[in-house]
């Protein structure tokens, strides 16, 4: 709309000629005619997009809206750790299956962090099939949890780790490596539950982590809040996190 009316206005005022308008195939008629259209189609078409635009907002809004209802209730739970951990300690992730050019085999990236403060500080993440928490989750579609805690207290060193691993298989340590451990092992209580589309198929999950509490944590309270925000998001696609 905005270059049909700069040809308007250039052709109003004869810019950059005379000549150079009327030389133009079709005549200045044929241009005003095509600019006119041009405009008043575009025009016509700015309240539909106004109101689109809005709806989005709206729904964007609604979900989060949701998203932190659930939070709520899940800070609520995690206050009954005796001792609880600090407010700002419970992390809230929505996570989706993704892939790119650049690295083209698929990926669960992190769409979204609730907590309410900015530490412990979220570290990049972007895990495979089978790997960590939400890999699990994925892998197996269905929910996961993780006493990390436990699992660190057992295994202090490289050594102790891979001899878990060699007992127990590489799920039993989320299939990570040694040096990711010890990148993650600090949130010692970790959850994950599957959102799924309509077909059922697993298109992202929701984690929930603290830095301990595993024992009070999990329950069928906090698979409620988690699981009632996987459908949610999977009813919405994922599409206003």
């Amino acid at each position: 709309m905005l270059a049909a009316t700069c040809v308007l206005v250039a052709e109003q005022y004869s810019v950059p000629s005379e000549p150079f308008w009327d030389g133009i195939a079709g005549g200045r008629g044929h241009i005003v005619g095509v600019a006119v259209t041009a405009i008043a189609t575009f025009g016509a078409l700015t309240p539909a997009q106004i109101w689109a635009e809005r709806s989005q907002m709206a729904r964007r809004t609604a979900i989060r809206h949701q998203i932190l209802h659930h939070f709520g209730r899940l800070l609520t739970i995690a206050a009954r750790v005796d001792p609880p951990p600090p407010a700002a300690d419970l992390g809230l992730h929505v996570w989706r299956v993704a892939w790119s050019l650049r690295r083209p085999h698929r990926r669960l990236v992190r769409m979204a962090t609730y907590r309410l403060g900015s530490t412990p500080t979220t570290r990049a993440f972007a895990p495979g099939r089978g790997v960590g928490v939400v890999g699990l989750c994925w892998q197996r579609n269905e929910e996961v949890a993780v006493d990390v805690e436990a699992l660190a207290a057992k295994s202090t060193t490289r050594a102790a780790y891979e001899a878990h691993v060699a007992s127990y298989g590489g799920d039993a340590v989320m299939n990570l490596t040694w040096p990711e451990f010890l990148r993650v092992r600090h949130r010692g209580a970790v959850f994950a539950s599957p959102v799924r589309d309509g077909e059922g198929e697993f298109v992202g999950c929701v984690s929930v982590d603290s830095s301990r509490g595993f024992v009070t944590l999990v329950g069928d309270e906090l698979w409620h809040e988690i699981n009632a925000l996987c459908v949610l998001l999977g009813n919405d696609g994922l599409a206003h996190v």
